[in-house]
């Protein structure tokens, strides 16, 4: 049983540590309140854009509009989307692994590259040996539709000139604190509406759609990517307050352990001294 001085020490680390993951958690919630806002309030606007761009993108008429030219799948970029910083449970994780399943699976044999945003998963898939052709990771520095609409032109430029076939975002969705759920959402070409309604006929293009395909769609394009980066950015703060709450509670039982412990140790000693007084004054 280990002193009762290194029990001391071990349960003010203890605290100490404690104190700091709790602060953490309480950042943490701060920062979650006002991503939730910022991700609540975009989620449907963005919703009912996609609708839009799939219609227009639907049926056998794609003239002009290149964002829905379907290709091969050849050429790959995957968009990996994750944090600059730890202490976040299995958030970078599990976009890396879910990365790594879409090439050894899903794209196996096609030539893959990375864009990737978050140090993180920069850091991973370059020192990996990946094919990293960008990196963003200042962008969470200042999350801002001005800062995002450069990164998203970057992409849709890449497969205009056909630099790839197919461009794939993996990033954690929000759906609440403690739960976060991985995606990876084809971004580019644009999926048509798969029904076998007419719902693509109630809409009236003014002026015309080849002006649509030329403004809209690439409006809508940098939309799904600004909401795909504001869900990570949610489900970021989520993970680690759920991650902070967590170890502050384990904390919380070791310093309960470790000072039972001391208790017991603090007795046995009291109890040794007694006995050595008791036999010393019998020997007396």
């Amino acid at each position: 049983m280990a002193n009762l001085k290194e029990i001391r020490i071990r349960i003010s680390s203890v605290e100490s540590t404690k104190q700091i993951t709790s602060a953490m958690k309480l950042v943490a919630a701060s920062k979650l309140k006002r991503a939730t806002d910022a991700i609540t309030t975009m989620r449907p606007y963005a919703e009912k854009l996609e609708e839009i761009l799939q219609n227009l993108s639907s049926g056998s008429d794609n003239d002009g509009n290149i964002y829905g030219e379907q290709r091969g799948e050849d050429k790959v970029l995957i968009v990996p989307i994750a944090s600059n910083r730890g202490l976040c449970g299995a958030f970078n994780t599990n976009v890396v692994k879910r990365s790594l399943l879409l090439i050894k699976e899903e794209y196996k044999g096609a030539d893959i590259s990375f864009f990737t945003v978050g140090r993180k998963v920069s850091e991973y898939f370059t020192n990996h040996g990946f094919n990293v052709i960008s990196s963003h990771d200042e962008v969470w520095n200042n999350l801002n539709w001005e800062y995002v609409i450069p990164i998203a032109e970057e992409l849709l430029t890449a497969y205009k000139e056909g630099e790839f076939d197919k461009i794939v975002l993996v990033y954690n969705q929000f759906k609440n604190a403690g739960t976060q759920i991985i995606m990876s959402e084809q971004f580019l070409p644009v999926l048509p509406v798969e029904s076998d309604s007419d719902i693509n006929s109630d809409y009236i293009m003014e002026p015309s759609k080849e002006v649509i395909v030329n403004e809209l769609i690439p409006k809508t394009l940098k939309t799904q990517f600004y909401k795909a980066l504001l869900d990570s950015l949610a489900s970021e703060h989520g993970a680690r307050m759920t991650a902070m709450h967590m170890a502050t509670d384990n904390a919380t039982n070791l310093i309960n352990d470790l000072k039972l412990t001391y208790n017991k140790a603090r007795q046995a000693a009291i109890t040794n001294e007694i006995i050595e007084i008791v036999s010393g004054s019998n020997a007396l």
